[in-house]
């Protein structure tokens, strides 16, 4: 017998219970990468998650004969559907055993869930912030998951949401990047030379993690700016853009995160971060007693980096500041000795950066794909 239960996001066992699914279905492999609990409970929490201040979501388990078998979330952005003029639900933190009544009775539930809510279409997988990692992974199962900063699934998962009537939305493509072969043409550095001479645009670094954390809230508020004409943008609050600063700033190594000034504004940003998926497996979700330990010292070996936020404001992109930006991004893997990079999940719609990346010896090695179902 199958059955779909909602669980009570008031009850930490049933959140637990919600994300042991995922732990259990990817135990031991190779290429998963387990979030860490913390992080994995705050987006089902209510009360401390900014998500909620503007928007609702659900959490469903699908159980079998007293096993659990699958679980899905079913979203609402309210933000992003008035932003945009639409009446969209979203899927999320979808996994389930290879089996397709299981997928359609969790998805059944979303459907219920949002036609409830005069939604008229389901798109996905979307999470809480641009930093949960956007699609179901279509290509490149072969490398293993760059953090948590996307997703990972089993090849089978895209066979069944496209049984249950799906279709491809856009596709979030991550670049692999050689040090070896990355290296600009001189007439990118010399531009970017140029206009810093000419004090137009300024690439600032960063002597500490003070100073770091000292500028977060202006960069906060430039990544917000940035990236208006993608697909999944919308304006985050005052609450979200700290909520995010504030994780990252955990992570972040401040040698590595550079910042585009026009004066004293922040206009541009590269923000890499040190590959730690190693770490994060040997922890399995638990960063206490050893983890944290780990995982810093996984930062100084670590050979990979991911390059997860880079643009500048459109205003500033034709008068050299695209040039400045890839400058830094050559420089930010050479100087640090990093053999490889992850530049993750662009969005098909900015063709412009994944040109610029492939003339350069970028190639696209993952694919993620969002899809959709109207109602």
């Amino acid at each position: 017998m199958l059955k779909v239960d909602k669980i009570d996001t008031r009850s930490r066992a049933q959140v637990r219970r919600f994300i042991k699914i995922q732990f259990d279905l990817y135990a031991n492999h190779p290429q998963w990468v387990p979030p860490l609990l913390t992080d994995a409970e705050m987006q089902l929490n209510r009360e401390k998650h900014p998500y909620y201040e503007h928007s609702d979501a659900d959490f469903f388990i699908a159980v079998r004969d007293g096993r659990d078998v699958g679980r899905i979330a079913a979203l609402e952005n309210r933000h992003f559907n008035e932003y945009h003029g639409t009446r969209e639900a979203e899927f999320y933190l979808f996994d389930c055993i290879d089996d397709l009544e299981v997928a359609g009775a969790l998805f059944e539930r979303v459907f219920e869930w949002a036609r409830a809510r005069g939604l008229n279409a389901v798109v996905g997988p979307k999470g809480f912030s641009s930093f949960d990692g956007y699609g179901l992974q279509v290509e490149g199962f072969e490398h293993r998951q760059m953090m948590t900063m996307m997703n990972y699934n089993y090849a089978y998962y895209p066979r069944l949401v496209e049984a249950l009537g799906f279709t491809k939305e856009v596709d979030f493509v991550s670049c692999y990047l050689s040090a070896e072969a990355f290296h600009l043409p001189e007439r990118i550095h010399r531009i970017a030379e140029r206009v810093q001479r000419k004090g137009t645009l300024t690439v600032q670094r960063f002597k500490s993690k003070k100073e770091l954390v000292g500028w977060a809230a202006r960069i906060g508020r430039a990544y917000n700016q940035t990236f208006v004409k993608n697909w999944e943008y919308y304006p985050l609050t005052e609450r979200e853009v700290k909520f995010l600063t504030d994780n990252l700033m955990l992570v972040a190594d401040y040698r590595l995160i550079k910042i585009i000034t026009h004066q004293d504004e922040v206009v541009g940003f590269l923000l890499a971060f040190p590959d730690v998926s190693a770490a994060l497996q040997r922890a399995r979700g638990h960063l206490l007693p050893f983890g944290l330990v780990d995982l810093m010292l996984e930062m100084r070996r670590t050979k990979w980096v991911s390059l997860n936020g880079a643009g500048i404001l459109p205003e500033y992109q034709g008068i050299g500041g695209n040039a400045l930006l890839y400058s830094e991004m050559e420089k930010t893997i050479h100087e640090f000795s990093f053999r490889e990079a992850d530049l993750t999940q662009v969005a098909e719609s900015a063709s412009n950066m994944r040109h610029d990346l492939e003339n350069v010896g970028g190639r696209a090695y993952k694919n993620h794909r969002v899809y959709r179902r109207a109602l």
